[in-house]
């Protein structure tokens, strides 16, 4: 292999044309649910011609409202199923209730639940460190018992953890550990994309598999729309490297499509791990320019902690196979680090009643004594969120929150506007980042506490996604993630009820418009 081999792509994408996306298999899809639209649209017009169906349909819808009012939702959600059944009074009420009642993804829920039960109790939790004083003043140990609710997420020491403040120095230490792996890398990305980075990363799979290195790759099945080809497992398998993309596209109308896999979990031979914001294509490492100057996080571990995030992968990916494995990976040697601090990876499903991103974020929040500080691309909040943000504003403690200052999406940014005179008049500082987009989603408290994961500050991150993070508490790399707030922050602009005034107009009247159906976001 020649010395520029492992830095290109060893499996290109297929010229871009108009006649290739005619007869792509991503336009073939969405004509297919268009078609499916049209027909459900038609039949429902056929049927409303007919008294005694209007009447029905009608009462039906009704029926629906009180349902709406009575079921476990949160009230932000209930507001925007009110004005669907507003407008669709008929069709708005059959989409509720499919998604209420789970139809499109019960065998996924079936799949998901059997995996994570089966993975109960499979990694031992250490009741010594639970029961140190340190802990229990903090709240650590409740958190814990919470976060177990819907996992086996233990509280570790022997963890160190490294901050990196940009995707190019988590990639720089990602190629170096790739290096040395001998037994397994399993890697768990929302979005794989063809170019320098994957590039490289898939020359140093290729090598590895013809090591015999087991190697396994997963990724979420939106990539088949935007980014990879459908035969994208079956090209890597020809390099020896097993591949699944979570939750397929497929040619059919189903609320199947709403939960997506959004995390971003890096394992190598079971003693290191990276989790954070940042995907695998080429502008999280600003060797491509989107949105101008990228500003991404991440952290990587290693020690005993990384057991979790070894967990959480075999756990998505024993979903489909039939006889699954855990303990041959699980149980492997770590690298013992005695260092300062405590370490819980968890995750968070959209398939339970827990909102385990949410509540950790919250009890940062309420906790917090001197500071909490905020990195977040998005910010669409339900109110219970908004409300915890502003009570410690109120209450005396500093919270500041960065935003993009370049939007990757500009209904998401307009909606984060509409948040902004609410928290500033209780106290919120908002900054917004102008050299870029802040991808980012960071939560540092007096200089104790810190998540770094890929939990964002909005519905489909806090509702609607398989996620993950990494708590830490009293580790050495707090004071860098607060250094790299403050770093950051010299690069913002402050938002004030002066820029508010002066915002533009068409982000004003686009924000108060999509608020009314922001969840859906």
């Amino acid at each position: 292999m020649n010395g520029n081999e492992d830095i290109i792509n060893l499996m290109p994408k297929k010229k871009k044309s108009f006649l290739r996306l005619i007869f792509s298999r991503a336009f073939l899809i969405i004509m297919l649910l268009v078609l499916q639209l049209l027909i459900l649209v038609s039949a429902y017009l056929s049927f409303w011609e007919y008294q005694y169906v209007r009447l029905f349909l009608q009462v039906f819808s009704v029926i629906m409202v009180f349902y709406l009012f009575n079921c476990n939702m949160e009230s932000s959600a209930k507001l925007t199923w009110l004005v669907i059944i507003m407008f669709t009074p008929v069709p708005g009420a059959i989409l509720l209730l499919l998604t209420q009642r789970d139809v499109g993804h019960i065998a996924i829920k079936k799949r998901v639940a059997a995996a994570i039960d089966a993975s109960r109790h499979k990694l031992r939790h250490k009741k010594e460190i639970m029961q140190l004083p340190e802990l229990c003043i903090s709240g650590m140990d409740d958190l814990c018992r919470y976060v177990n609710r819907t996992g086996d997420f233990p509280i570790y020491d022997n963890t160190d953890v490294v901050y990196f403040p940009l995707g190019e120095h988590k990639f720089n230490a990602l190629i170096t550990e790739l290096e040395k792996a001998e037994k397994f890398i399993f890697m768990e990305y929302f979005i794989i994309d063809e170019g320098y980075m994957w590039g490289k990363i898939l020359g140093i799979l290729k090598r590895k598999a013809e090591q015999g290195v087991d190697i396994r790759v997963m990724y979420d099945g939106m990539c088949e729309m935007s980014t990879l080809s459908h035969d994208y497992p079956r090209r890597l398998a020809s390099l020896g490297i097993k591949c699944k993309a979570f939750a397929p596209i497929l040619p059919f109308l189903s609320t199947y499509y709403n939960y997506r896999d959004h995390r971003k979990i890096l394992v190598i031979d079971g003693k290191v791990a990276f989790n954070g914001g940042i995907n695998l294509a080429d502008e999280y490492i600003n060797r491509r320019e989107r949105f101008g100057h990228w500003k991404d996080s991440a952290v990587m571990l290693r020690g005993e902690a990384v057991r979790s995030f070894t967990l959480m992968f075999l756990q998505m990916w024993n979903i489909s196979e039939r006889e699954p494995q855990w303990d041959k990976w699980l149980y492997a040697p770590v690298d013992k680090s005695y260092v300062n601090g405590y370490v819980m990876p968890y995750a968070d499903c959209p398939l339970d009643s827990d909102k385990v991103g949410e509540n950790v974020y919250i009890d940062i929040l309420n906790r917090a004594t001197d500071y909490v500080h905020i990195m977040t691309p998005y910010l669409i909040l339900d109110g219970e969120l908004e409300n915890s943000l502003k009570f410690a504003a109120e209450r005396g403690i500093d919270i500041k929150i960065i935003l993009p200052g370049i939007p990757d999406k500009k209904g998401a940014y307009a909606l984060a506007k509409t948040h902004y005179r609410e928290l500033i008049r209780s106290g919120v500082e908002i900054y917004e980042y102008t050299p870029g987009f802040v991808h980012s989603k960071v939560f540092v408290c007096d200089d104790e506490k810190a998540v770094v994961g890929s939990i964002n500050l909005d519905y489909r991150s806090l509702y609607h996604h398989f996620e993950c993070a990494t708590y830490m508490y009293r580790t050495s790399c707090i004071l860098d993630i607060e250094k790299d707030f403050q770093h950051t922050l010299a690069q913002c602009r402050m938002v004030t009820p002066e820029t508010i005034k002066n915002e533009k107009l068409s982000y004003k009247f686009a924000g108060q418009l999509l608020k009314l159906v922001a969840p859906l976001f």
